[in-house]
């Protein structure tokens, strides 16, 4: 019988594909949590081969570990920095009515 995978394992799997992550980014960062989006984030970085990827400058700079966790706060500088890391980037789009 094969073997399920979990729906984080899945999620992760997901994740791999640049264009999921940014959408997946983009869905979280609109609900306004920021406990959720550096859940993301975490998410998006281990989908994207995790913390060992980064560069050392940025771990260290950036403090991606406190960015990240539950009581860390995301700058803007740090969080651009981190998805260009990511292949990513932020957007400014007209505000939908």
């Amino acid at each position: 019988m094969p073997r399920s995978i979990s729906y984080h394992e899945g999620l992760i799997k997901h994740l791999q594909d640049p264009l999921q992550a940014a959408s997946y980014i983009e869905v979280v960062r609109e609900q306004g949590d920021l406990k959720m989006l550096g859940k993301a984030l975490t998410n998006v970085i281990k989908a994207q081969g995790g913390f060992e990827r980064f560069p050392v400058l940025v771990k260290q700079c950036h403090k991606l570990d406190l960015m990240l966790s539950e009581q860390g706060k995301i700058e803007f500088y740090s969080l651009s920095k981190l998805l260009d890391t990511l292949g990513l980037q932020l957007a400014v789009a007209v505000k939908s009515a």
